[in-house]
């Protein structure tokens, strides 16, 4: 499977963090008829807003990691057999069902990463990503003859330079 590229710290700025706050989270609920970036509510992954209930905090985020759940399968069903492993294909859905697991989990106060999320990951890579091998990917390590010239080549460029640097400098002039 190809590197995920890093989006960002995945935390709250410390302005929205004070205004979430100051109007508490009790505000929040969740729009299931809300059109997201364009899609159809039916491919839209359950957004993360807290409404709570009188649920155990650890049923109701049971409840929201299965519609996360559901939400990618349904995403995953456009994908192909044959661009499972490119991850131009994936990542929208992969990392959709990412943030949903981590939203629901901030939102209800749970934690993140958590066993409940990890295996949700687990399942996702079991069931679409099992047969994706090193061929797909677009980064590739350097051979190791090359990583080591890279990082020999510097090395034994410093003891030269301070040995010019020296050499330079023995005449005792100063230089202009």
């Amino acid at each position: 499977m190809a590197p995920r590229t890093p989006t960002g710290s995945g935390r709250l700025s410390r302005g929205l963090l004070l205004l979430w706050a100051l109007l508490g989270p009790g505000l929040c609920h969740v729009d299931t008829d809300a059109e997201g970036f364009g899609q159809d509510a039916r491919t839209s992954p359950p957004v993360a807003m807290c409404n709570f209930t009188a649920q155990p905090v650890e049923e109701m985020y049971r409840n929201k990691t299965q519609d996360c759940w559901e939400s990618f399968v349904d995403l995953m069903r456009n994908v192909t057999e044959s661009e499972l492993c490119e991850w131009k294909v994936i990542s929208r859905p992969y990392s959709l069902l990412q943030d949903c697991l981590e939203g629901w989990a901030d939102c209800l106060r749970y934690g993140y990463p958590n066993a409940l999320a990890e295996q949700y990951i687990f399942q996702s890579h079991h069931r679409y990503f099992q047969n994706c091998t090193l061929e797909h990917q677009v980064y590739f390590d350097p051979p190791e003859d090359v990583l080591l010239a890279m990082i020999i080549a510097p090395i034994c460029l410093i003891p030269f330079l301070v040995t010019l640097v020296i050499w330079r400098s023995k005449d005792g002039k100063a230089q202009p």
